[in-house]
């Protein structure tokens, strides 16, 4: 009976000591995690009243989450005892180690921040980047995300995006489809100009300004080639890529002109 009475006053003394600390800590818990959301909701509608760039807000509202967080778990720890000003002297004794352990981390953040700042790309765009093709569907804090061209999705660390090449091709609105058609010595220069111009002319997503162009662009081994170039809205790209190339073989074909390929001539041996 006295071990258990020695038990039972232990566990009321921890619970009056630790009881209402737990509680607190709880309770602080869930009031600060309506308040983070509560403020990220209202910080969200502020932006976008103000016609905030759409990649910047993202950013801005992720970023601003984490801190939120941050103090809320610093808050937490308060409530429980745990003395913060030790807690951050800790953080700044190991600031060395972690530093070097999230290295990575630190330099994608900062690439974040460089892409907010410059701006390269925003949500929305068509982009080329570490040798991925894909539309701009979100910028993080540490990763930028990309909607492949076969609807992939596509996550570059903002660090190799920001030090890297990026070809943005929406940022002029228009593209330049290039294409190359061969056709047999034996056609008529002018006349094949013409077909192929009149394809490009037709099609009504090719844009008339800046206008489209057919030039013979070299004599090769067995074909005389043209390039053959249509401009177009970005959107509409992949549309006349495959447009015009189907309409150029019937085309060709209805105008008689001939498009080499390689010929198997099949000797036969004398009996």
């Amino acid at each position: 009976m006295d071990n258990m009475e020695k038990w039972a006053e232990r566990g009321i003394a921890f619970a009056s000591e630790y009881g209402i600390k737990i509680l607190g800590a709880i309770a602080i818990w869930l009031i600060g995690a309506w308040l983070i959301k509560r403020i990220l909701g209202t910080t969200k509608v502020i932006m976008q009243k103000r016609a905030f760039d759409e990649s910047l807000e993202k950013f801005l509202i992720n970023l601003l989450g984490w801190l939120l967080k941050i103090l809320l778990v610093l808050a937490i720890l308060a409530k429980l005892g745990v003395e913060t000003t030790s807690f951050a002297a800790i953080l700044a004794a190991a600031g060395l180690a972690v530093g070097m352990a999230l290295q990575g981390s630190l330099s994608n953040f900062a690439g974040g921040v460089l892409i907010m700042i410059f701006k390269p790309i925003k949500i929305g765009d068509l982009i080329e980047a570490q040798g991925e093709i894909g539309v701009v569907k979100e910028i993080e804090i540490f990763t930028t995300k990309l909607t492949g061209l076969s609807n992939k999705e596509i996550i570059i660390p903002n660090g190799a995006l920001s030090n890297g090449n990026i070809v943005n091709y929406s940022t002029e609105g228009t593209r330049r489809v290039d294409l190359v058609f061969g056709v047999g010595y034996d056609s008529d220069i002018k006349k094949t100009k013409d077909v192929l111009m009149n394809v490009l002319t037709s099609h009504p997503k090719v844009l008339k300004d800046p206008a489209p162009a057919v030039t013979v662009l070299e004599l090769a081994d067995s074909s005389i080639n043209f390039a053959t170039r249509p401009w177009c809205k970005t959107e509409d790209y992949w549309t006349v890529y495959f447009d015009v190339t189907e309409n150029v073989k019937e085309a060709l074909d209805a105008a008689g002109i001939e498009i080499p390929y390689p010929h198997q001539v099949e000797i036969q041996k004398k009996e």
